[in-house]
């Protein structure tokens, strides 16, 4: 079982708000839909091989909540029933259950040691959508296993990034595929991995 960090990131790491204007506006961040215009058919293509490799989703609360507001009613998109039937665990000390998104679990207490106790139980590898917060106090223990970045060619300048505390981190890249608008999705490991 592994955990993969899909994020969308320009070249100087922003990862606010790429799918839309009011999406995350923390900090006065006025670029919200950065990511829309590099959409293309290669990126949809290889989204869709590693969403049809199924797996559970993990979440901060903010993207859930956030997801949830969207995803499920958008009935026209081929990526909305995998995320509904998706087993979706949500890192939060606010939200009580039950949550409202179907197939979804609150993960209780310190994030971190939820997802040691998840790492040793789950079955299925699991996706970290967004979740910077998140993603960066999983990283500070070394509980992700690789990165699925789209790199876009795009320098924002401003925003929240994926990665902010300071630490060395060395990544191997695994695989890349560019797309026909500039973004590369590069697949990384931990070095150590």
């Amino acid at each position: 079982m592994k955990i993969t960090v899909v994020c969308n990131l320009t070249l100087d790491g922003v990862m606010q708000a790429p799918g839309r204007p009011d999406e995350d506006t923390r900090g006065g961040f006025s670029h919200g839909g950065w990511g829309v215009p590099y959409n293309d058919e290669v990126m949809a293509a290889e989204m869709g091989k590693r969403m049809a490799q199924g797996g559970s989703l993990l979440f901060g609360r903010r993207t859930y909540e956030d997801f949830y507001s969207v995803w499920p009613k958008r009935q026209d998109n081929p990526f909305t029933p995998v995320l509904n039937k998706a087993h979706k665990y949500v890192a939060s000390r606010t939200l009580h259950e039950p949550l409202p998104w179907q197939n979804s679990t609150l993960l209780k207490g310190d994030a971190a040691d939820a997802v040691v106790d998840l790492k040793r139980k789950a079955k299925e590898n699991i996706g970290i959508l967004g979740s910077g917060d998140l993603v960066s106090s999983l990283m500070r223990r070394h509980l992700v296993d690789e990165f699925l970045l789209l790199i876009h060619p795009l320098v924002l300048g401003t925003g929240r990034r994926l990665f902010t505390d300071g630490s060395l981190t060395r990544l191997r890249l695994v695989s890349s595929v560019p797309t026909t608008k500039g973004v590369i999705i590069a697949t990384y490991v931990p070095e150590s991995a």
